[in-house]
């Protein structure tokens, strides 16, 4: 495990035990590696309450509730799905914070509109509403993964600090 991401992980399991609160997370392209990264600090068990990953878009829709029409106009790479996948990892969770991600961490799957190293990231904390940033990262597919972990754990990190 990268220390970086190491250290994070653990301020953000601190965050969360500061306010009594578990995470759920929802991968596509970093396929656990937020999930892996949160349980390999000890203890994480007070404050991870599941992961889950959903690659491919049936998945996101059967176990995130993520609407088919909703991949379908935006695609699965788009805020509006990591909103839909927040916010279903808290429907489908006892969880009261969650973190998603999906992208196109290479070397193929990009287009002209979303290129190879395009990530987007939803947060939500239950009870308001699903946040979503995009990201353009450079580098190889484990490159472009690794930012997008610090990028998931950052954001939410930034959203149990705002509190909403």
């Amino acid at each position: 495990m990268d220390n970086d991401i190491y250290e994070l992980a653990v301020v953000v399991g601190k965050a969360l035990a500061a306010h009594n609160m578990m995470v759920a997370t929802a991968e596509s392209c970093t396929g656990g590696w937020v999930a892996t990264a949160l349980t390999a600090v000890p203890g994480s068990s007070a404050w991870l309450e599941r992961g889950f990953v959903t690659y491919s878009n049936a998945a996101k829709c059967e176990m995130l509730g993520v609407g088919a029409a909703t991949i379908a106009h935006d695609g699965a790479v788009s805020e509006a799905v990591v909103r839909e996948m927040a916010s279903g990892a808290l429907n489908h969770s006892h969880a009261g914070a969650s973190v998603a991600v999906s992208g196109i961490a290479g070397p193929d799957g990009g287009t002209p509109v979303k290129p190879v190293g395009t990530v987007c990231f939803g947060w939500a904390l239950s009870g308001g509403p699903a946040h979503a940033a995009t990201e353009h990262f450079a580098g190889d597919r484990e490159v472009v993964r690794k930012q997008s972990v610090v990028r998931a754990l950052r954001g939410l990190m930034a959203l149990l600090e705002r509190g909403r």
